[in-house]
């Protein structure tokens, strides 16, 4: 028998989402959901043959740890990470039970703590917070791979 009659009504693979998600309930958790953004982005490159840098595989598990650790910081009960990979970035989704909108404060250096939303901004391509019938999404997307230059990609060097 040949393959297309045996995925005769299925999907293929290529039009299939790149993508995983896992609740997460305590604070010791939070390693274990960077590491999960980092296994994720290491099968991204060996699986699909998607580049990603360095720069991006840091970056993600730092975007995945502010924003899980927030969450499970400021809302009670657990939260969800969700890993896209969506035109050449990955987009990291938590969900969280509080409808209450974070803020970010202005940049204070004397500030010790709570610069976690703008080191996520910082680093990010894009960032939306929704809220939802039940708590919030905040939605972060993280270029993949750098350009030839060196620089991340969607950020203009100085």
């Amino acid at each position: 028998m040949d393959t297309a009659a045996q995925n005769e009504g299925q999907e293929p693979l290529t039009d299939r989402p790149i993508a995983i998600s896992a609740p997460f309930e305590g604070s010791a958790e939070i390693a274990e959901a960077r590491d999960m953004a980092r296994d994720f982005l290491t099968s991204v490159q060996a699986e699909h043959g998607l580049p990603v840098s360095a720069r991006a595989m840091g970056m993600v598990q730092l975007v995945v740890s502010e924003l899980v650790t927030n969450a499970r910081k400021y809302a009670p009960g657990p939260c969800l990470l969700d890993l896209e990979i969506s035109e050449g970035a990955v987009q990291i989704t938590v969900w969280d039970s509080d409808t209450t909108l974070p803020s970010v404060q202005a940049a204070d250096a004397e500030r010790i703590g709570q610069h976690g939303l703008e080191i996520v901004m910082a680093v990010s391509q894009t960032f939306c917070v929704h809220r939802e019938p039940v708590g919030k999404r905040i939605t972060a997307a993280v270029v993949l791979a750098d350009d030839p230059g060196g620089d991340a990609a969607g950020h203009q060097a100085l």
